[in-house]
């Protein structure tokens, strides 16, 4: 040491060139050896190929792998540097024989050139091939050896040679020319490969496939003869072709492709694609497209979320179809009006906030909110309907009559708490339509809220009764993401497991296909809470489907928003949905959720917590919440003759003779679509003849019920119709007195139907029974 140090004393200007050129050594080669653009390239969460998108410069230059294959690396090595692993980043040797045979012949007919040399010419674009830059890579190939290790070396040889064209790299290379990963290529076409770099022009089709065989087959029997490769290997791979064409490079999910494009440009992404479910899935889109381009329906999309882990397991942004029906558009998280999607979050939030029980009576009579008037997809009406049947049937005049009584802004708090994003006004935008398609939304977002509303309910039953804080989240596409579901706590996100829980028991009793209507009788089927929904004007027909563990959801339709007969949810984007699960690993069914379940008696007739004269009742669970909800309204306590033929009281029976007796009675209007449906409804039995009626008279307009505005269409020889006026009784036995305009115009029994013809403009329809009880209501006409 103090020898060294007395040197640099006795030589400063010796020592300081040696001190500066060993600066100029260490910087002399850039951080960064290659700045070219490379291509987007996508992965199966097995790293399969899903699909690559060509890089800026228009090459197929995928991003640097982690290894080069084995056979690969074992051809590259014999063919171009067998001393790789031993030489310092120049072979001598090869050198002193490439500069004899270049003096001798007086032109360039020989390189020796190491790969560390070739990685070097490869990052110097465009130079000149002369000695003075032969000593230039010499020296800063000796600094890429200290700066990495042979491995690294060959790998970036490997991610950077030409191979023909415009495809760079070995994994560009074995997708375009073999179709297939670089890992699983043969001897032959590792070794085709191999020869390829040095002289890549070799590889267009038609040209030169004698030179390249020739090339390829002395490169084989290299490997053969140093017993890399046995004499059967050897026969077998001359024996093969070469590639004709190139392929085109795997598009299995080309819109998550485009997804992942848009901030992961030219990076190599592992997605959470799984790739055998990803292929039969677009096996079963395509077979769908080519049934509903029949009928000019173009395009669908299809999402599968895995509950537990929130990670996208297929994802299929659009149908196969043409350019000219918009192919590249994704839909996934485009806004599409809802339909009837939205049904269950209402069900759900009426639940959570002890509004309603699921098995509560609702009406399902004809209904109108000032200017608007839904209407069921079949046109007619039940009267009085379960809760949770109107949901599984997706009866539209109950949800909207739910949704009035719930109260809008406070189902919108709801909406907002799921994070729909496409929400973007305010409640009194959306109206009462809210509830059947009058706001949009997208896939993504809906399948996000399936996906939490089951992870709730999983969550609360797998974490003592407790709640995560953040089920809502985003799901995830990128394999190296993981969730996070935030704390555990005692209060609920969003909805109760219980309100959960019992919205999916309703869900899962929703009529399946055609083709899959007794699904419970086979073995193979499971439970699926799922819904159809299918917006106005035929534009947009929705499923979604979910089990403990998955969540499917199918969008069909045309992305311009053309509307379609047969448009319809059940029929186009159900069989799609239950295909896909048919794909899909079996689960079982929910857990109730008792800690936030209550076991009381119901009213089996109506549904509400029965009353103490409830004449039928049963033990059901229910939200802890629902026990606010009010007793039975619709069994009163009745007084009958013996014979229970009719209603008697105190003024003309003894009481000793009178039977008490609990009746299900519905409003008339109820009552009147209610009794046309369920043949065992009983109306109260009349007042005998010699009683004195004390209460309980009430009638109902039918028809117009809540109408203002009425138009009278003409028959075929411009005779205008007759307006049909009814009414619904709770007695009909008695008279009814009909007046327009105080205009007295006949008068009905039993069936109370009035043939009318006003004129155009308002009017008022008087309807007084021999009681004296009277209805009034305008309405116009218009012709």
């Amino acid at each position: 040491m103090y020898r060294l140090i007395g040197y640099f004393k006795r030589h400063k200007i010796k020592s300081l060139v040696i001190f500066i050129l060993l600066i100029a050594y260490y910087f002399c080669l850039p951080q960064h050896l290659f700045k070219d653009p490379t291509a987007t390239v996508i992965t199966s969460q097995s790293d399969e190929l899903l699909g690559a998108l060509i890089a800026e410069d228009g090459q197929w230059r995928f991003p640097v792998s982690d290894s080069v294959p084995k056979k690969f690396k074992t051809c590259i090595l014999q063919f171009e540097d067998e001393y790789f692993y031993k030489h310092p980043g120049f072979n001598p040797v090869s050198i002193f024989k490439a500069v004899k045979d270049n003096l001798s012949s007086g032109a360039v007919k020989r390189g020796g050139s190491t790969l560390t040399q070739q990685v070097i010419r490869l990052s110097r674009k465009g130079q000149s091939r002369t000695y003075f830059e032969k000593v230039k890579e010499l020296i800063l190939a000796t600094r890429l050896e200290f700066r990495l290790s042979k491995d690294e070396i060959l790998t970036l040889y490997s991610s950077h040679a030409p191979f023909g064209g415009n495809v760079v790299g070995i994994d560009a290379a074995s997708w375009r020319y073999f179709n297939r990963n670089a890992a699983n290529l043969s001897w032959a076409e590792s070794a085709t490969l191999a020869v390829l770099p040095n002289a890549p022009s070799l590889i267009y089709p038609g040209k030169n496939q004698k030179r390249l065989l020739d090339k390829r087959n002395r490169l084989l029997k290299k490997l053969y003869e140093n017993g890399t490769i046995d004499d059967l290997t050897y026969e077998l791979s001359i024996a093969e072709s070469l590639p004709q064409k190139p392929y085109p490079l795997p598009q299995i999910a080309p819109h998550l492709l485009q997804k992942v494009a848009k901030n992961h440009r030219g990076q190599r992404i592992k997605t959470t694609i799984k790739m055998a479910l990803q292929e039969q899935t677009n096996h079963i889109v395509k077979q769908h497209y080519n049934r509903l381009k029949q009928n000019e329906i173009y395009n669908l999309s299809v999402l599968v979320l895995d509950v537990k882990t929130r990670q996208v397991l297929t994802y299929i942004g659009n149908s196969p179809t043409d350019n000219a029906h918009q192919k590249s558009v994704d839909i996934v998280d485009k806004p599409r009006s809802t339909g009837s999607i939205l049904k269950p979050f209402l069900y759900a939030a009426m639940l959570d906030a002890g509004d309603l029980l699921p098995n509560t009576l609702v009406a399902d009579v004809p209904t109108q909110f000032g200017s608007y008037q839904p209407e069921n997809y079949n046109q007619t009406y039940d009267g009085a309907v379960f809760a949770n049947e109107a949901l599984s049937r997706s009866l539209n005049v109950p949800a909207v009559r739910m949704l009035q009584e719930f109260g809008l802004d406070r189902f919108y708090h709801y909406l907002k708490q799921l994070q729909l994003k496409d929400l973007k006004y305010n409640a009194n935008h959306y109206g009462l339509s809210l509830v059947l398609g009058g706001a949009e939304s997208n896939l993504w977002d809906l399948c996000k809220s399936y996906a939490a509303m089951a992870s709730t309910l999983n969550h609360f039953n797998d974490n003592s009764s407790k709640y995560f804080t953040d089920e809502f989240l985003q799901p995830t596409f990128i394999y190296e993401n993981t969730v996070d579901f935030g704390q555990l706590k005692n209060e609920k996100e969003v909805f109760d497991a219980a309100s959960i829980f019992l919205t999916f028991e309703s869900m899962k009793q929703v009529n399946r296909p055609e083709s899959d209507e007794s699904w419970e009788y086979y073995d193979s089927s499971q439970d699926i809470a799922w819904k159809t929904g299918t917006s106005f004007g035929f534009r947009d027909a929705w499923a979604i489907g979910t089990t403990k563990d998955y969540v499917v959801g199918v969008w069909v339709g045309n992305a311009d928003g053309e509307g379609r007969p047969g448009l319809v949810g059940v029929q186009t984007a159900a069989p799609i949905l239950f295909d896909v699960f048919d794909l899909l690993p079996k689960s079982t069914w929910f857990n109730p959720p008792y800690d936030e379940m209550l076991e009381v008696d119901i009213c089996k007739k109506s549904g509400y917590r029965a009353s103490a004269i409830c004449d039928d009742m049963e033990l059901r669970f229910i939200q802890a919440s629902g026990k606010k909800t009010e007793p039975c309204p619709f069994h009163r306590l009745v007084h009958l003759d013996l014979s229970e033929q009719f209603q008697v009281n105190s003024s003309c029976e003894p009481v000793s003779n009178i039977n008490n007796k609990a009746w299900f009675i519905l409003p008339p209007l109820q009552a009147y679509y209610f009794k046309n449906k369920n043949p065992f409804y009983k109306p109260l039995p009349p007042y005998r003849n010699d009683c004195t009626e004390s209460s309980g008279i009430s009638m109902e307009f039918i028809y117009p019920n809540q109408q203002s505005t009425i138009f009278l269409p003409k028959d075929f020889d411009g005779n205008t119709n007759d307006l049909i006026l009814k009414v619904a009784h709770s007695k009909p036995e008695l008279e009814l007195y009909w007046y327009i305009d105080n205009q007295f115009v006949g008068s009905t029994k039993d069936i109370h139907d009035m043939a009318v013809l006003p004129s155009s403009g308002e009017h008022l329809i008087t309807v007084m029974d021999e009681l004296g009880n009277e209805l009034k209501h305008k309405i116009t006409i218009s012709e």
